[in-house]
């Protein structure tokens, strides 16, 4: 008989953190899952790890691929699960042992559903230091146009990834769960959110999702906008006030950094050096 719940959990340079995380899902108090570590040509000891919890629960699967990224990771995994309810859980966090028991059934109860998530405990180093609590709200494509309400650890039915045709593997650079939910509302899915912490999102230093946002935001949002441009051409005035809002914001922190005083003390250390390039240049 196949499992109601298929967990996915891709693993890439995150070894150190994976047994915390397994064993978040062996300890659900509900114990009709599968759970699917996708080694993503991880250059750690990812195998090691997970031929231990292999061994220890058959319902524990490893897969092994060529590094391909998150999005293709999650759609190996998911293309060899049973599930009718699929959970993406990164390697390095951590799931509430009542986390399937309080969302499973939200779904199997209201067929206009695809996701139910959660509120969210982000926490530094160790699951007690929380240092963010995230309340996400809305229902539909409409809350998620600006801002991502849902965390990657959301549940959704199989239907939805079918449709979706998978994650989107060209986005390699972040925010792909926030393309699938987007992706999903759009045709025609709702989704809920359970007002409890079940969930445990480990903030670290440095991340894929604070590179995304240091680096690449505007890049990935201009794909996202682009792809999905018929919910911002619908949402036209307030697509135009976000934009201009975030060029405002730019603007005065841009402002900011140019008069502060290491910014001026800079430009004078260094305007020496400008005028010796500049002579350097019209004398070659």
């Amino acid at each position: 008989m196949s499992p109601i719940v298929s967990i996915i959990v891709p693993c890439y340079k995150q070894a150190h953190f994976l047994d915390e995380a397994l064993q978040s899902v062996f300890d659900q108090v509900f114990m009709d899952w599968e759970c699917i570590i996708v080694n993503d040509g991880s250059p750690d000891h990812t195998a090691a790890v997970s031929k231990l919890w292999i061994v220890k629960d058959k319902r524990f699967i490893y897969l092994y691929q060529d590094n391909g990224g998150l999005s293709s990771a999650r759609n190996a995994g998911i293309k060899i699960s049973k599930g009718e309810f699929i959970l993406p859980l990164d390697a390095d966090d951590i799931l509430n042992l009542d986390y399937l028991t309080k969302l499973v059934p939200v779904l199997q109860h209201d067929a206009s559903l695809g996701i139910v998530s959660c509120y969210s405990n982000f926490f530094y180093q160790t699951k007690n230091n929380i240092i963010y609590l995230l309340k996400p709200i809305g229902f539909s494509s409409d809350y998620l146009l600006y801002v991502n309400q849902l965390i990657a650890t959301s549940l959704f039915r199989r239907a939805c990834w079918v449709q979706n045709g998978g994650y989107d593997e060209t986005m390699k650079k972040g925010f792909e769960d926030w393309e699938f939910w987007l992706n999903c509302t759009k045709r025609g899915w709702s989704y809920s959110i359970v007002p409890e912490f079940l969930f445990f999102y480990r903030k670290a230093q440095k991340s894929m999702l604070t590179s995304t946002i240091q680096q690449h935001s505007e890049e990935v949002k201009q794909y996202i906008f682009t792809k999905h441009k018929e919910l911002y051409i619908k949402d036209f005035n307030n697509c135009m006030e976000v934009l201009f809002y975030e060029l405002r914001v730019q603007r005065v922190g841009h402002d900011r950094y140019k008069n502060a005083v290491e910014y001026k003390i800079g430009k004078a250390i260094l305007k020496p050096y400008r005028w010796i390039l500049k002579w350097i240049s019209k004398i070659k």
